[in-house]
């Protein structure tokens, strides 16, 4: 048996996106009419006279992206089917679409299809003429040695300062390189009672009773250990430790509790 209840599996990310639009607190939002198979949420008050600030992913993380849309955040979402990267054309949809003349950031987190298919929409923007920039978050440091760590949580941080810049009128160079300072800055870690599971899918997880996994992946990816306690004192205290680690001693910190 699913753990989930949904109407049908083949209309749930639509009928998810209908539901933002449809709750969202100041009716700030649409969803651009271009394909059913394309769902981009973006900002209804949007006048291209600023820096444009993109995100998105897979959908099946909400609210990210798509609940992040609005004045100061990000100008666009583009959602994905679940777990899988939104498609090249989706992403350059959305680029044309809120594009002005002061150009675009497209936050990206450190997974391949986000980075190709993002990066191959921006290639093809620029083509269009549009200015277009790329971020990529990899806050991630649940395995130290990883070459290529994966965004999280954090991503939502630099979501934040991108857009407060770009709100400000700050120019896309400047957006961009805040972006990135904040990216850099950013480390994260996860930590979960049971991976995550599929609508549809009648798998029970891996992670015994009375256990946790550390730095478990956003789409149930191993993590790199495995605690022998749900004991919340102690988990957090795992966690300070390693991300105190990561960060120099001096640092002014914002911590985001997902």
């Amino acid at each position: 048996m699913s753990r989930f209840f949904f109407d049908n599996r083949k209309s749930l990310i639509n009928d998810a996106v209908d539901g933002l639009l449809l709750t969202a607190r100041h009716q700030n939002l649409t969803r651009l009419d271009i394909d059913p198979a394309i769902r981009i949420v973006a900002r209804r008050d949007w006048d291209k006279s600023k820096v444009a600030v993109i995100s998105g992913g897979g959908s099946g993380h909400e609210p990210a992206h798509a609940g992040f849309v609005g004045k100061g955040m990000l100008t666009a979402a583009v959602c994905g089917d679940l777990f899988a990267s939104p498609s090249v054309d989706a992403v350059l949809n959305a680029i044309v679409a809120v594009t002005g003349d002061r150009g675009c950031l497209l936050i990206v987190k450190n997974y391949t299809g986000d980075r190709l298919n993002f990066g191959l929409a921006a290639e093809k923007a620029k083509r269009h003429g549009l200015k277009v920039e790329m971020v990529i978050v990899s806050d991630d440091v649940a395995l130290p040695d990883n070459k290529q760590p994966r965004g999280i949580a954090g991503t939502a941080l630099v979501h934040k300062i991108a857009g407060f810049a770009a709100e400000q009128g700050k120019s896309l160079s400047d957006v961009r390189a805040l972006a990135q300072q904040a990216s850099d800055a950013v480390k994260s870690l996860g930590v979960a009672l049971q991976t995550c599971s599929l609508p549809g899918s009648t798998e029970d997880g891996r992670i015994k009773q009375g256990e946790a996994e550390l730095g478990l992946g956003i789409h149930g990816e191993p993590g790199a250990s495995t605690i022998s306690t749900q004991n919340s004192r102690e988990i957090v205290a795992t966690l300070v430790e390693r991300l105190t680690a990561e960060v120099p001693a001096d640092a002014r910190l914002a911590v985001l509790i997902n």
